[in-house]
């Protein structure tokens, strides 16, 4: 499988698990020139950005790990992006989730990162 395919089908994975979970899907693969968010979605009235995350290797801290500061950033930029063109959102409160997959198990870290002002 190549990473694209590998890609998409954690993402596919990701999603599902969160849709048990009750979360709604309102976006995927949202790309702007400042960064890409992986998931757009909504957990009761909370606007969830869901940054999706996959290492084989558990290396340099594995998955959750390679969300680094510059990543975060990206993401945060993203987000704003997506709150500017969906202003129906834009006094959601707003949190960034983690789903982090490696081969043997995954976790779903809630309000994962912050971005402070």
């Amino acid at each position: 499988m190549d990473r694209k395919a590998e890609g998409d089908a954690r993402e596919a994975q990701a999603r599902a698990g969160l849709e048990r979970a009750g979360l709604r899907t309102l976006a995927s693969n949202v790309r702007y020139r400042v960064g890409e968010i992986d998931l757009v979605m909504l957990d009761r009235e909370v606007l969830v950005f869901v940054e999706v995350r996959y290492r084989r290797e558990h290396d340099f801290g594995g998955a959750l790990a390679s969300v680094t500061s510059g990543k975060r950033r990206k993401l945060a930029r993203a987000a704003s992006q997506y709150l500017v063109d969906h202003p129906q959102h834009a006094r959601r409160a707003c949190r960034f989730d983690v789903v982090a997959i490696g081969d043997s198990r995954s976790d779903w870290v809630r309000d994962a990162f912050r971005i402070d002002g």
